[in-house]
């Protein structure tokens, strides 16, 4: 979809189409690396942990290490020069914070070093229809961020109807992905990514991301399940499980 001139975008993360090298993807690979964002968002995650994420992120390439606010810092640090991008979520995990908090918030992650932002879509208001509140809470946070905006789509809660009409939305307001995530947090909602949103939210927009999570040690089936999403349309991948996968190719490949 085209979209206006009055909003800003960045000049390489516009939605257009995207030839997708991924769909010829058949091994966990330095291509493959590329489409993952090595995921910790964990509320005891200890510096620690933090730090062996980015580390493994150097390792193999990711694209990107996702982290809540308070770790952005030290993230962008451990990162720098490396090429992997540093990315912060915003209104996480609910998205029902004030639209000023989320811009805010944006802002003072990308002074403290995030490269890219990952925000909570307002649950709340689109399912009530105040598309115009979904709206101007998504381009607040991408006039505050003035970098690559990826808008978290709560799937789980959503018919297919507010899944369209969220992933216009977010285009129209400059983000530069639709995302869906699974949540996992304790008290609220399950479910996950599947590659029915993914190809529903592909045909909305241009350019699609989702979340895949697995329990070890079934990291064969967390690939598998990449796959499935990258021939669905997605072009990036959220997990914690990327290294997981990455290492037991590293082992295949070593055995007899």
């Amino acid at each position: 979809m085209s979209l206006s001139n009055e909003h800003w975008v960045p000049a390489d993360t516009a939605f257009t189409v995207p030839t997708n090298d991924f769909l010829s993807i058949t091994s966990p690979s330095a291509v493959f690396a590329l489409a993952i964002d090595h995921t910790l968002l964990k509320p005891d995650a200890t510096a620690a942990q933090i730090d062996e994420l980015c580390d493994q992120a150097i390792r193999y390439k990711f694209k990107s290490c996702c982290v809540n606010g308070a770790n952005v810092e030290q993230v962008s640090r451990r990162l720098e020069g490396s090429g992997t991008l540093t990315c912060a979520v915003i209104g996480f995990p609910l998205g029902a914070g004030t639209t000023a908090a989320k811009a805010f918030e944006a802002k003072d992650a990308v002074e403290r070093g995030a490269k890219e932002i990952d925000m909570v879509v307002n649950v709340g208001a689109l399912k009530a229809g105040n598309f115009a509140l979904v709206h101007a809470d998504i381009k607040a946070v991408v006039e505050a961020a003035r970098t690559t905006v990826k808008v978290i789509l709560e799937t789980v809660f959503l018919s297919d109807e507010e899944k369209i009409a969220a992933s216009f939305l977010a285009a129209e307001a400059g983000a530069a992905f639709v995302k869906s995530l699974p949540r996992r947090v304790p008290g609220f909602s399950g479910g996950g990514a599947t590659a029915a949103d993914v190809l529903l939210m592909r045909k909305s927009v241009a350019i699609q991301a989702g979340r895949v999570r697995s329990r070890r040690p079934q990291e064969s089936e967390a690939f598998d399940k990449c796959l499935e999403m990258f021939k669905a349309g997605a072009e990036r991948i959220g997990t914690s499980s990327g290294a997981a996968i990455m290492e037991s190719a590293e082992v295949a490949a070593g055995s007899y």
